[in-house]
């Protein structure tokens, strides 16, 4: 079971590195067959609607990147012995530095997310974000998607 383990915890730090590099192709490939859903928020579903909401909103700079650190932690992983579902859930927080914005915490929430075994491999089937503590996202993203109206 440790490789089940290690493989879904591969998914969420892939998830970062992924989104750090503004790798868009990545992440959507990532929630191919899953749901990609904001608390109070919009659902996404599938590489198709995963790639536009990435592409639409979050800012890339002229490194290619977002000058983003999307760091996971304290994450809880509830998993049954040959099960083929498995549950975590997370904090995470965003780093940035830009030109225009010195080192800072731009944002800090939580990831509800749910995994299924396929074919022998696991994949993301459901993600929630919570975006907890809000800071200044005007370097990150074009808008806001977390914006609660």
């Amino acid at each position: 079971m440790a490789s089940d383990e290690r493989a879904i915890l591969n998914l969420l730090h892939r998830y970062c590195e992924l989104q750090d590099a503004a790798d868009f192709v990545g992440v959507a490939e990532l929630f191919r067959h899953s749901t990609y859903a904001v608390h109070n928020g919009d659902s996404h579903v599938g590489f198709d609607e995963v790639y536009a909401l990435k592409t639409k909103h979050d800012k890339v700079y002229d490194d290619g990147t977002l000058r983003t650190k999307h760091v996971t932690t304290n994450t809880i992983l509830e998993h049954d012995d040959g099960a083929d579902e498995a549950r975590t859930r997370s904090y995470f927080t965003v780093y940035q530095a830009t030109p225009e914005l010195p080192l800072q915490i731009v944002i800090a929430g939580r990831y509800h997310d749910t995994f299924e075994k396929v074919d022998g491999r696991w994949r993301f089937k459901h993600r929630l974000i919570f975006g907890d503590l809000v800071g200044n996202l005007t370097q990150h993203l074009r808008d806001n998607p977390l914006d609660r109206e």
